[in-house]
C-alpha cells in the first residue's frame, strides 16, 4: 500500500505541489500507538519546498488519497505527519494474500546474485567453544537469510590446519602423552575421548610447559645468569629491568610481561614447535604423517560437534592448500614492488599511507602467516566460483584491523573484487566469570554447553508435563530442539556488533525474550488447529483492533527479511519474531476462539492463527531453530 501512495503522489506532485516530487522526499514510520492509523507520512520535507503550513499541505495530500487512492478510509494530521487509515477489508485481503502463499516472505529463488559466507574457521588445536557458537549460528543464519532474500549462497569455512599453534599441540603429544601397556600413545580410540578434546588437551599441556620453561629463563636472568642467550635479548632485558625503577605497578607489570615474552622466545619447547613448522612446510615425511594423523582426530570431533550445532557447509578450505597459493601472491607482490624485504628476508607491506602500519606477509625463515593463507584463500574461492559477487567474513571483532589490510592487499595486487568483500565483525561472548582463555583450558567447550542446556530443557519440560504419548525418541528429540533453539535465539536476538554476557540458564526460560517462549507459541497454535474442524477465510469478515495489528505484523515479513539480509542482522528477525508472539499471545489471551459462534469471525481467528504459525516457523528457520508441534 505504502508504494502505491508513493507513486500516486510522486506521479500528481506537480499538480499538487507546484514541484516534480522525488521518490526521498516521500517517507513513512510506523503510526504510534496512540493515534489511528495504518501507516504515517512524514511531511516535514515537502512541507520545506511547498512553503505550506502541516494542516495546510496534510489536508491537500488527505483529501488526494481519499479520492484517488483505493483503500484509504481515512486520514488525521498530526503535528507535521499524516497517519492514514485503510478499511477493514484490506487487511482481511491482506491475510487472504499472506494464507495462500506457502512461501510468504521469500523472494524468488537464485534471483539475486552468488555470495558466499564463510563461518566457523577452526584451529585444528583446540576444540570448538562458546565463540563457535555465535559464530556458527550467526554465519550459518546470515546464510539462510541471503538465500530467502534470494541469492545463490554458498557456505564455506577455512579450517586453519597448519601453523604453529598446531605444532605446538603434535610436539606437546610427542613429548608428553604417556604409553598404554601396548607401546601406544594416547589416541581416541584407546582413551575413548573425543579427537578435538585429545589434540587440545596437549594444546594447553604444551603452555604449560611453555610458561615454566620461560619462568625459569627469568629466574637464570635475574640471577645474572646470560651465557647461551643472544646479546640483543640480554640487552633488552636489561633495558626493560632498568626501566622498572621508580614506575607504579601498572607500568612495572607491563615491563615484566614484556621481559616474559623475551624469555618465551628462548624456551627451547618453542624452538621445538618452530622447527617442527619448518619441517613440515619442508613435506617431512615423518612430521606429514603426524599431523595428518591428530587432524584426522580433530576433524572428526569436528563433524560430531557440527552435527549437534545443526549446521552444514558446501565447500571446506584447509590453509594447508590455499598458503601455498598466498606465498606466490607475496611473491608477485614482491616483484611489482608492492611489498617489500628486509634484511632477514622477511616480507613485509608498508600501509603507513593508508594510515596503517608495516604487515608481515612471510617470516624470515619463509614460513607463511595468517595474511598469507587468507590472500590465497580469497583468491582461490573467487577462482573456483567464477559467478562471486562477494564474500562475508564471519569472524570477531578482535580481527577488524587483519580483514581491513586483508581487503587492501588484494586491491593493491590487482582484485577489483576486495571491494566486495565484508568483515561481518560481532563481538566476543563473555562469561560472568570474565574471558575466555584457550591456551589456559579456561574456554567454555561447545560440546559440553550444548549438553547443559538440553538437559536444562529436559528438566524444565519434565516439570511442565504435558509430554503424554510420545515415546522415549519422540521426548528426547524435543529436548534438544527446545534446549538448542534456546541457545541459538539467546545468541542470535542481540545485534552481532554488540558484546554479549551469555546465561546460560536464561536461554531456556518459557517466559521472556527467549527461543523457547517463541516456540510454545507455535506448539500452542498447532494444538489449537489440531482441534479446529475445517475452515475457509471470508474477506469481507469484519475484525478487531487486535486481529488487525496481528495482520500488520505478518504484512512486514517480507520487508523484514530484506533488512536482515542487508545489515547481515539475524537479530532483525528474531526481535520481528518476538514481537509478532507477543501480539498473537495477547490476543490468544483476550479473544475467543473455538468457542466463537460466529463462523465467519472464528474462520478469520483460525487463519490469522495458522498464518502467524507459518510465520514463526518460517522466521524460526532463517535462525537455524526447529519449532516442535507439541511442547
Amino acid at each position: 500500500m505504502e508504494k502505491l501512495i508513493k507513486s500516486a503522489i510522486i506521479e500528481k506532485s506537480n499538480h499538487l505541489f507546484g514541484f516534480d516530487c522525488s521518490d526521498s522526499l516521500i517517507q513513512f514510520q510506523k503510526t504510534k500507538k496512540e493515534f489511528e492509523g495504518d501507516t504515517t507520512l512524514v511531511l516535514f520535507p515537502l512541507m520545506k519546498l511547498a512553503g505550506k503550513s502541516p494542516q495546510e499541505i496534510g489536508k491537500v495530500l488527505g483529501d488526494f488519497l481519499k479520492d484517488n487512492v483505493r483503500c484509504i478510509r481515512n486520514y488525521s494530521i498530526i503535528g507535521g505527519f499524516l497517519n492514514v487509515s485503510f478499511p477493514n477489508s484490506y487487511w482481511t485481503r491482506q491475510l487472504s494474500e499472506i494464507n495462500a502463499d506457502s512461501d510468504f516472505g521469500l523472494a524468488a529463488k537464485d534471483s539475486k546474485p552468488e555470495i558466499m559466507v564463510e563461518y566457523s574457521s577452526p584451529n585444528t588445536n583446540k576444540p570448538l567453544h562458546l565463540g563457535h557458537l555465535r559464530n556458527n549460528f550467526l554465519g550459518y543464519s546470515v546464510a539462510g537469510i541471503l538465500e530467502a532474500f534470494g541469492h545463490k549462497v554458498i557456505k564455506t569455512q577455512i579450517i586453519n590446519d597448519r601453523g604453529i599453534h598446531i605444532c605446538k599441540s603434535m610436539l606437546a603429544w610427542q613429548k608428553f602423552s604417556p604409553l598404554n601397556e601396548k607401546g601406544e600413545r594416547e589416541n581416541p580410540e584407546n582413551t575413548g575421548m573425543k579427537g578435538d578434546k585429545l589434540v587440545g588437551k596437549y594444546y594447553v599441556e604444551f603452555d604449560k610447559h611453555f610458561n615454566a620453561e620461560a619462568k625459569e629463563i627469568i629466574a637464570q636472568w635475574n640471577a645474572g645468569q646470560f651465557e647461551g642467550y643472544p646479546k640483543t635479548t640480554i640487552a633488552k632485558y636489561e633495558e626493560f629491568t632498568e626501566a622498572k625503577k621508580g614506575k607504579d605497578e601498572k607500568a612495572v607489570s607491563g615491563l615484566n610481561d614484556k621481559i616474559k615474552e623475551l624469555a618465551k622466545n628462548e624456551t627451547p619447547i618453542l624452538k621445538e614447535a618452530k622447527d617442527l613448522l619448518i619441517r613440515w612446510e619442508g613435506r617431512d615425511p615423518e612430521v606429514y604423517l603426524l599431523w595428518t594423523t591428530m587432524n584426522g582426530w580433530v576433524y572428526s570431533g569436528f563433524n560430531e560437534t557440527y552435527c549437534k550445532m545443526g549446521v552444514t557447509f558446501d565447500r571446506l578450505y584447509y590453509e594447508s592448500d590455499t598458503f601455498i597459493l598466498g606465498k606466490d601472491l607475496v611473491n608477485e607482490g614482491l616483484e611489482k614492488g608492492i611489498f617489500y624485504q628486509k634484511d632477514d628476508r622477511s616480507v613485509w607491506i608498508d600501509l603507513t599511507d593508508e594510515g596503517l602500519d608495516h604487515k608481515l606477509l612471510l617470516r624470515s625463515d619463509g614460513t607463511s602467516v595468517y595474511m598469507t593463507q587468507d590472500l590465497g584463500t580469497a583468491v582461490d574461492r573467487f577462482n573456483d566460483y567464477p559467478e562471486l559477487t562477494g564474500i562475508i567474513y564471519t569472524v570477531g571483532n578482535e580481527q577488524d584491523y587483519h580483514f581491513k589490510v586483508l581487503f587492501l592487499i588484494l586491491e593493491k595486487l590487482g582484485y577489483s573484487w576486495a571491494k566486495s568483500c565484508f568483515h561481518l565483525s560481532y563481538g566476543m561472548v563473555d562469561l560472568p566469570t570474565g574471558k575466555m582463555k584457550s591456551r589456559e583450558g579456561t574456554v567454555v567447550d561447545a560440546d559440553d554447553l550444548m549438553d547443559e542446556v538440553i538437559e536444562s530443557a529436559k528438566e524444565m519440560t519434565a516439570e511442565r508435563g504435558h509430554l503424554d504419548g510420545m515415546n522415549d525418541t519422540e521426548r528426547e528429540n524435543l529436548y534438544k530442539v527446545i534446549g538448542m533453539g534456546g541457545l541459538k535465539y539467546y545468541l542470535l536476538k542481540v545485534d552481532p556488533k554488540k558484546r554479549m554476557l551469555f546465561n546460560p540458564a536464561e536461554s531456556i526460560e518459557l517466559n521472556g525474550h527467549t527461543g523457547p517462549f517463541i516456540q510454545y507459541a507455535h506448539a500452542r497454535i498447532q494444538s489449537l488447529l489440531g482441534k479446529a474442524n475445517a475452515f475457509e477465510l471470508d474477506t469481507e469478515t469484519e475484525m478487531g483492533t487486535s486481529e488487525k495489528e496481528i495482520i500488520k505484523q505478518l504484512v512486514l515479513y517480507p520487508a523484514i527479511i530484506e533488512q536482515a539480509a542487508k545489515e547481515y542482522a539475524p537479530s532483525v528477525i528474531a526481535n520481528y519474531t518476538y514481537e509478532l508472539v507477543k501480539l498473537f499471545n495477547q490476543f490468544y489471551q483476550n479473544i475467543t476462539i473455538l468457542n466463537e459462534t460466529d463462523g465467519k469471525q472464528k474462520a478469520l481467528r483460525l487463519t490469522l492463527s495458522k498464518n502467524v504459525a507459518k510465520v514463526i516457523k518460517s522466521s524460526m528457520h532463517l535462525l537455524g531453530i526447529e519449532v516442535p508441534d507439541r511442547m
